[in-house]
């Protein structure tokens, strides 16, 4: 993971992707938001989103599992080279959420970060606060999913 410093404006990481299974909408849903279009094909079917639709709170998970893991590859990366990891901060919240078309069973999600904004944290030195709009499209080229989180992230010692 880089430092504030190494971070610019416009930076793009591609997270990766995720296919959602009927099976995983229908687990997910049971779980964590049992709605008939989440739970059931015919039900889905006849809704506004005329499909098996997965839950955005599912799409969002999803994504957050993506950014995670692509966050320890790219840590392994710079551990492997001998270079100093960076280890981010929590994030202080996010907005903008919005689930834009239905995610629907068999679809799969590409989801892309960019850096939107940074500036050094004026409460918490040695700290900076990078702000990045996150997005999912499916297969079709269509965007399903957008976020802007924040994430504390540190300077260099010394830098």
């Amino acid at each position: 993971m880089r430092f504030f410093e190494q971070i610019e404006i416009g930076h793009r990481r591609e997270l990766g992707t995720h296919t959602f299974t009927a099976d995983s909408i229908k687990a997910f849903a049971a779980k964590f938001d049992p709605q008939r279009f989440h739970l059931d094909e015919e039900e889905g079917k006849n809704s506004l989103f005329g499909g098996l639709a997965a839950s955005g709170w599912h799409v969002g998970s999803a994504c957050m599992s993506l950014v995670v893991a692509d966050g320890q590859r790219l840590a392994r990366e710079a551990a492997a080279c001998g270079e100093e990891v960076a280890v981010w901060g929590p994030s202080p919240g996010f907005r903008d959420l919005r689930w834009i078309r239905p995610v629907l069973a068999g679809d799969t999600v590409a989801y892309v970060s960019v850096v939107i904004d940074k500036r050094t944290s004026a409460s918490r030195p040695g700290w900076g606060i990078l702000t990045a709009r996150t997005t999912g499209t499916n297969q079709r080229g269509e965007e399903v999913y957008s976020i802007t989180a924040t994430a504390f992230v540190p300077a260099r010692k010394g830098g």
